[in-house]
Formats: structure tokens, sequence, C-alpha cells
């Protein structure tokens, strides 16, 4: 696991899961974002778009104070944008004219490799949930792409990995890094808020400092070794790498 200098996960210790939608189980849909890419003369795999979600979120990581949340999404795209390749000239009026014409589903592509490390996660058999910063829609985006759910009563099993719970903050009203957010979903699965429960998320501002506030133990999905201020917590370049550092010790 890359992790700074005494940063490590105590693999004994771990109690629970929490995990951050965006840029941890789902990116940006590519079918909404390839047709202007590829107006712009790109056609960027799979693999680049996730890249360029990364930078996207670490360039907001550096930035003194959070965007506006209306602006939030027009700012990441001017970076993403350039990220995969567009003119830096063209990078702004592009992410505003992808940012007026919002889409459905816009956050609900499956990551690469991001089921089986799910699956992975899930074999260990600790409680795990999701809290995102989303708008209303995670819970049925996860749901409908197969990556996890909550049992909703009907008797029906869906595709995917059963959750304790999946909180949106546009449903419970308090968003990271706000503790509440976190205290609501520790709630929901009875458990203390301690340096047992993991939350993983995409992002220092948001992710890090939230489970920080929270009294829980951030782990940092930074893939490319993006982060600006790495000391003092742990960093996992996907949910595969965290269930093999999350085994016990053979013995």
């Amino acid at each position: 696991m890359a992790s700074a200098p005494g940063s490590s996960i105590e693999a004994p210790k771990v109690s629970a899961i929490l995990l951050d939608a965006g840029g941890v189980l789902v990116f940006p849909e590519p079918a909404n974002l390839l047709p202007p890419l590829r107006e712009a003369g790109l056609d960027p795999d799979l693999a680049t778009l996730e890249r360029a979600h990364y930078q996207a979120m670490a360039a907001q990581d550096r930035e003194a104070m959070p965007p506006a949340a209306a602006t939030w999404w027009r700012d990441y795209l001017t970076t993403y944008l350039a990220a995969c390749g567009v003119a830096e000239a063209s990078c702004e009026q592009l992410a505003v004219e992808i940012a007026q014409h919002p889409r459905r589903y816009g956050w609900a592509h499956a990551g690469l490799g991001v089921k089986d490390g799910l699956r992975a996660l899930a074999g260990l058999g600790l409680p795990m949930g999701v809290v995102s910063n989303s708008n209303g829609t995670v819970e049925g985006d996860l749901r409908r792409v197969g990556i996890c759910y909550v049992p909703d009563g009907d008797g029906s099993q869906p595709d995917g990995i059963q959750m304790g719970v999946i909180l949106d903050s546009a449903v419970v009203g308090v968003a990271k890094p706000d503790p509440g957010i976190f205290r609501i979903a520790l709630d929901a699965l009875n458990l203390p808020a301690d340096g047992t429960v993991l939350h993983v998320g995409d992002s220092l501002r948001y992710d890090v400092a939230g489970a920080l506030a929270a009294g829980l133990q951030p782990v940092h999905m930074d893939p490319y070794g993006l982060c600006s201020a790495p000391g003092g917590h742990p960093h996992v370049s996907s949910l595969t790498e965290l269930a093999r550092a999350l085994l016990p010790n053979p013995r």
C-alpha cells in the first residue's frame, strides 16, 4: 500500500468501511463526454477518462477555497477536459457548454476494476456503506449499474454488493466535509465514531478532512500519486489494493 510514513492501515483494528461514490465506485458517464471530446479531435480511452477525473479532483484540492456549489461541475470539467487533451484556450468554454446541458445518469459509470474490488472488500465480512456528496441520484444509480444496493424490503436481490447504508447529501441535507453526514452513516450501521472505521474517498477537501473531523480514519483513493498533502493518511490505488491490505496476516 502506498502511504505516507507513519500512516498505514492496521488491518486487525478496522471495524467497518465507508466509501465515497464518485472517484471510488463511479465516474462521469463516458457516453455524455466522449461526443464533445471527439468533436474536439480527441478519442480518449476509459483509463484516460478516469485519470482525468483524479487530475480534476486534485486541482480542486489545491485551491485555497472550495468552488461554489453552482460552479463545481463547470470548474471540474475545465480541468477534466484539459487532462483529456483539449487545448487550454478551449477548455473553459467547452466546460460551460457541457455544464449548461446536464444529462441523466451523469455519474453512473462503474470504474475499471471497481466491481471486482468491491467484491473483494465484501469478502472481508466488515460492515460497509456509501457516503456521497450527490444530487439525490446516487443510491438509484449504484443499484442500476449493479455496483451496490441497500435492501428495500421487497424481497428482490439486485446485482451488486449489499450495503448497510447509502447516503446522498442531497437527501440527508448535510454534505462532506461536515462530520454530520458520517454520524448518520455510523448510526445506521450501529457503529461508534472512532479510528477503526475507514472512509475511502478521492478528495482531500471533502473526504480526508471530513473523515478526520468525524473521528474516522481516512484512506485517500489516489491511483496516480496526485495528493498535494500526502502526510498523515494512507493512500490506495484501487479497492482491490485496499482489500489485500486488510486481509489478516497469514500465520
